[in-house]
Parts: structure tokens; C-alpha cells; sequence
């Protein structure tokens, strides 16, 4: 018994060294290095980096756009995905399911995507306004190209994410709360006012340091939109600097990304001092409350809401689609016109396309294996363990997603810009720095639904197997992995979605040879070929969404909230 005891230990301890050398690997390490570059380059302490970056006027003005835009596209984004989750939430609306997987569909898709078809369902070029007599003369601007037109799409883009935690803070409303309103004879706009939304202050100022988060260290929105225009954040004016500076900036940059990660720090921070001001606790664990009946007024507010979905999803994409079969720019689309020549080229004839979609399969598929791997046993400790160090590794393993991509992509760059130590092996300038990239910024993605996992298995099997004389390996391999399992691919596949065609990390990481499919997409667009990119832009929405579909067969296998577009 001694014995099995020793063994079991020892096991135990061998995991929580596993799972912390994986959090050093993939968190501390490279967050430690971007420090380090800024406050002691080259080994001596200085403050060079820092005082090259203030001393620039560009930083200052990129500084406030980030603002700009990061605190717009997070108003647009608050009221958007609140209305939306009011709504879906507490009214009889129809077809819930379907319009819930449409409206998450934007969060899904690769921001550059999203600017992309935006671009080219406004410009002057857009086969669609040409189709119904609207487009405007060649060479007009393109109203998108401005901050208003960033704000609009960020607000877009992540309203789902808003309609998200919102919802779910919506499920947890107590019933008599509001039944005790509405027997007191408040109309259901002041039950509203005075309960719903006062309860919902905790998801919603939540929802909106998120917005913000991500809305600030967003890279293919400004990218696309701004570029163009001269109008520069703190991402894009990192590109710029690294693209024409190289390794020697590399301090300059790490101080940029250093300071948008100031500023989506100072959001988190103030959404937590928001909300301790009040204390929003609910003592009941009652249903939540019936759907109000709309009555005659559901018809119209389906049909709102569907407009909605027409609006920021079927004629951004259209339009995306309509570019993809013009043979050139400006022409205009009609039978004769129409081709899949630009499918053909950038499928078989363009080598750097071809090369993107393996690297991006390949990088996508790693990530996604890697992640489901390292999560099961991370969450068991997260869900399970008993150590004082499990909380701050979960903080750990949440702060390269938490941050944006951009303070990543240059710590990682730092971390691999000489061999790896004892095996002088040089990543640097090849795929499998975006690789790593990928896995420390993207595992908390199968982190989270393991967890949830593991949560709702009853410890008790793994009590039984215990007392059995098994080991916690052969407990975890044969009783508790396969119980867990589909929830953790279900967080593979989410990363495999995410990283196919993502392109703020691999925008500053990648090399000739390691192209993805988001910085081609992003090249021919830089470089005007439109048509191209927007054949590769509808190619990996059609795996996305065909993705999402699949998912669904086998969504009652997993936990709730698994998967977001499940209502």
C-alpha cells in the first residue's frame, strides 16, 4: 500500500512539472524576453527602447488611434451585441438557433476577411453596385477608408463576442425577479430598466473590456481600412516599422507592443474597478424567467433581425463573392464575364497561394493536435487540483490569448532570434515559429471546454478506479480522457477555425516560404489583386461555416457553451 502510495505521488508529481514547464514554455518565457528586450537590451540595463518609441512623433498619433478606434468599435459592439442578446434571451423570437449560428458567424471569420468584403460591396469597383446601377465613378473614395469605417467593422466583428457573455448572463436571470416585477405592474421596458439591466451591469461592462481588448490589438481591420488612408494604430505601425527596420528595430517594436498591451491591461483593470463599486450577487438558483411573448410585434422583430443578418453578413459576403468571379478590376459581372479562373490561379497556379494553404493547414492542424493534448492533463489540474499555484496557472495560460496577437508575435521573435539553447536549432525566419505562436496564444481555446468537461464528470468514477489500485495515468487514460474527449476536440476544432486564416500574428512572423493563407490574402490586396483575394477569402469561409455545420451533429454531446453558436 506504501508503495502504491509512493507511486501515485510520484505520478502526480510528474504532472504538475509537465503542465508547468508547458505554461513556462508557451507564457513565461516569452513574455519575460519582451521585457527584458525593452528595459535591458543587450544584456545592459537601459532605457533606449523606450525613449526611441516617445521620442517618435508616429507613436503618439498611432496611440491615439488606437483609442479612437478601440473605444468606438467597443460602443458599437456594447449596444449591438446587448440589443441582440436581449432579444434572443428573454423574447419568443423564432428560428433561434439559425439566427444565432448567423450572427456569430462574424466573430468566426478572419477580421481581414470581414474588411475585405466590406471593401468590396462599397467600392467603386463592387460588382454588386454595379449589378443594381449604384457603384459610383472609378477612383472615388472608398467611404470605408477612413477611422468611422474601422469603427463600424470592429463594432461588427465583435458584437458577437458581446452577445456572447451577455446571453449567458441573461440565462442566469432569476425568474421571481422579474415575475415579482411584473405582478407589481411594471410595463416590460421598466422591468428592463430597473432588473434586467442593472443585474446584467457585470456581463455587460465584462463583454466590453473583451470589445476593447480585442478591438485595440485587432491588425487586419486597420490593416485593410487604414493603411490605405494613413491612418495608423499602434499594429499596423508595428508592421510598418518591422517590414522596413528588420531585426535592427526590434527593441523600438517590443516597446509599441509592450504599450498596446498597456492599454488592453488598463481596460481589463478598469472593467474590474467597475465592477466592485456595486455588489451584483443573486442568492436564488431559481429557472430563469419565462420568454416574454411578443405577440403581434414578433413578426416584425424577426423580420428586424434577419435584416440585420442580411446586413452584416449575406452582403458583405455576396459582394465578396461577386469580386471573386469578375475577371478584373471595375469590369462588370454578368454571364459572359463571370469565371472561376481567380479560384483556379490562386488553387493551382499561384505557387505562393498553394504554399499558403499547406503551411496554414499544417499550422492550424498542429496547433489544433497540440492543444487537445496539452489541455486534458492542464485541465485537470485547472478543474481539479488542489495546489495554490492552479489559479495563477491558469492566469498564465490565459494571458497570451488575453493579450493582443501583436505582443506575441514580437516576443516571439525576441525568444527565437538566436538557436535554441543546448540543441542550436534556429526557428527564426521559418513555420515553426508560427507554430509556436500559435500554440501559446491559441490552447486556452481547448483549455476552456476541457475544463467544462471536467466539470460535469462525476469524480466519483475516478474515486472507484482509485481504490481499484490504479494509477493517476491509467486512471486519466482509461477513465477520465475519454469522458472529456469530445469537448476538447470540439476546442481543437475552434482553433483549427481560428488559426487557418489568421493574420495578426503571421503577419509578423512569417518568412519566403512560411506564407499563411492570411498574409496572401493580405499581399494581394496590398498589391491590388482584389479578385484574388477574395477567392481566398470565400474558400475559407465556406470550410468555416461547413465546419460549424459539422459541429452541430454532435453538439449534444458536449457541455453547454461549448460551442458559441449554439443557442
Amino acid at each position: 500500500m506504501a508503495q502504491a502510495l509512493k507511486e501515485w505521488r510520484g505520478q502526480e508529481m510528474a504532472l504538475a512539472v509537465a503542465v508547468a514547464a508547458i505554461i513556462a514554455v508557451l507564457s513565461l518565457l516569452p513574455m519575460v524576453r519582451l521585457v527584458w528586450e525593452i528595459v535591458a537590451p543587450g544584456g545592459t540595463f537601459s532605457l533606449s527602447a523606450i525613449n526611441a518609441g516617445l521620442a517618435n512623433p508616429a507613436t503618439l498619433t498611432a496611440t491615439i488611434n488606437t483609442l479612437v478606434v478601440g473605444i468606438g468599435g467597443t460602443v458599437v459592439a456594447v449596444v449591438a451585441g446587448t440589443v441582440v442578446a436581449l432579444v434572443v434571451a428573454l423574447t419568443d423570437m423564432r428560428g433561434r438557433n439559425a439566427f444565432v449560428l448567423c450572427f456569430v458567424m462574424p466573430l468566426m471569420i478572419a477580421p481581414q476577411v470581414t474588411a475585405l468584403a466590406w471593401l468590396q460591396l462599397f467600392g467603386p469597383a463592387s460588382p454588386f453596385l454595379k449589378l443594381i446601377g449604384m457603384a459610383p465613378p472609378l477612383g472615388s473614395r472608398n467611404p470605408l477608408y477612413s477611422p468611422e469605417g474601422i469603427i463600424l467593422l470592429l463594432g461588427i466583428q465583435y458584437a458577437p463576442l458581446v452577445f456572447l457573455l451577455v446571453r449567458a448572463g441573461l440565462r442566469k436571470l432569476p425568474r421571481e425577479l422579474v415575475e415579482a416585477a411584473r405582478a407589481g405592474g411594471a410595463g416590460w421596458f421598466t422591468v428592463l430598466r430597473t432588473v434586467v439591466l442593472p443585474l446584467m451591469t457585470p456581463s455587460i461592462v465584462a463583454a466590453a473590456a473583451l470589445a476593447f481588448v480585442s478591438s485595440v490589438g485587432n491588425f487586419g481591420i486597420p490593416a485593410f481600412l487604414g493603411i490605405p488612408a494613413n491612418y495608423l494604430v499602434l499594429p499596423t505601425l508595428i508592421y510598418q516599422r518591422l517590414a522596413g527596420g528588420g531585426p535592427a528595430v526590434l527593441g523600438e517594436v517590443a516597446f509599441l507592443s509592450v504599450l498596446i498591451g498597456v492599454i488592453a491591461m488598463a481596460g481589463i483593470l478598469a472593467q474590474e474597478a467597475m465592477s466592485r463599486r456595486r455588489d451584483y450577487r443573486i442568492s436564488s438558483t431559481s429557472l430563469p424567467a419565462d420568454p416574454y411573448p411578443l405577440g403581434r410585434f414578433r413578426l416584425p422583430l424577426e423580420i428586424a433581425m434577419w435584416v440585420l443578418i442580411a446586413g452584416i453578413l449575406v452582403l458583405p459576403l455576396f459582394g465578396l463573392m461577386l469580386t471573386s468571379l469578375v475577371p478584373g478590376h471595375g469590369i462588370p459581372l454578368s454571364s459572359q464575364t463571370a469565371t472561376l479562373a481567380n479560384y483556379k490561379f490562386v488553387l493551382f497556379e499561384h505557387a505562393g497561394s498553394r504554399r499558403a494553404f499547406g503551411n496554414s493547414m499544417m499550422l492550424a492542424l498542429g496547433a489544433a493536435i497540440f492543444a487537445v493534448l496539452a489541455a486534458l492533463p492542464v485541465a485537470y489540474l485547472v478543474a481539479w487540483g488542489r495546489q495554490r499555484w492552479v489559479r495563477f496557472a491558469n492566469l498564465m495560460i490565459e494571458l497570451p490569448y488575453a493579450l493582443p496577437g501583436v505582443v506575441l508575435a514580437i516576443a516571439s521573435l525576441l525568444l527565437f532570434l538566436r538557436p535554441i539553447p543546448l540543441t542550436g536549432i534556429h526557428i527564426y525566419n521559418t513555420v515553426w515559429i508560427i507554430l509556436y505562436a500559435y500554440l501559446a496564444r491559441f490552447l486556452v481555446l481547448a483549455l476552456r471546454p476541457t475544463v467544462s468537461g471536467y466539470h460535469q464528470v462525476d469524480r466519483a468514477l475516478e474515486e472507484a478506479a482509485q481504490v481499484t489500485g490504479a494509477g493517476l495515468f491509467m486512471r486519466m487514460r482509461t477513465v477520465i480522457f475519454p469522458l472529456v474527449a469530445p469537448a476538447a476536440m470540439a476546442g481543437g476544432l475552434l482553433i483549427f477555425m481560428t488559426a487557418l486564416s489568421e493574420l495578426t500574428v503571421s503577419a509578423l512572423l512569417w518568412s519566403s516560404g512560411s506564407e499563411t493563407i492570411g498574409v496572401v490574402m493580405f499581399s494581394f490586396e496590398q498589391g491590388g489583386d482584389s479578385k484574388y483575394a477574395a477567392a481566398l477569402s470565400i474558400i475559407t469561409v465556406s470550410i468555416t461555416f461547413g465546419l460549424m455545420l459539422a459541429t452541430n451533429m454532435f453538439a449534444r454531446h458536449l457541455p453547454n457553451g461549448v460551442l458559441p453558436w449554439r443557442d
